[in-house]
């Protein structure tokens, strides 16, 4: 049956460098002494996830979901955020499956942090860190991230009928 079948999604985020700290992605403070400017803790990585699972689910996106204009999301914490969208999600009758998300910045150096990414990812979306990919890239010094101005970061979702649940995604 149709709706049995892996549903994908993807999603992208970005945010410029702001004054102080600290810098997050995927939940981890990544640097100390400069932030990604946003309405939430501007985790553009966790904000690309979210959008992924929103869209595999066919259920709107971040904005929809959690728009700016909220005063709740003032300083909001992405990966509480992350939490409630795959509640979202399993109401609608889905869970997720795997995540691969990549983080694309000049500067910002992923590698020693990748392992506390994929936990931390993995555990808010009730995964096995084996289902959850972390990688980074550059663009080579083209454009906005290239020049350094902030970070981007673009992930896929697949996501998947769970027993018990609708199964039918439904309207959002």
């Amino acid at each position: 049956m149709a709706e049995d079948l892996p549903r994908v999604g993807w999603g992208f985020d970005a945010h410029r460098f702001g004054p102080g700290g600290p810098l997050v992605l995927c939940g981890i403070e990544v640097e100390q002494d400069r932030r990604l400017e946003a309405t939430s803790d501007g985790d553009v990585a966790t904000h690309a996830v979210i959008d992924a699972l929103f869209g595999a689910g066919g259920i709107g996106d971040l904005g929809t979901h959690f728009g700016t204009d909220d005063p709740e999301m003032e300083g909001a914490d992405s990966m509480v955020l992350l939490q409630r969208a795959v509640l979202q999600l399993a109401d609608q009758g889905y869970e997720p499956s795997s995540l691969d998300v990549t983080i694309i910045s000049e500067s910002v150096r992923v590698a020693p942090h990748r392992d506390a990414m994929r936990i931390a990812l993995a555990q808010a979306v009730g995964l096995d860190v084996g289902a959850v990919a972390v990688k980074a890239t550059s663009t080579d010094s083209m454009g906005a991230i290239g020049r350094d101005e902030g970070v981007a970061a673009a992930a896929v979702a697949v996501i998947s009928s769970h027993v018990g649940g609708s199964g039918g995604g439904g309207s959002p």
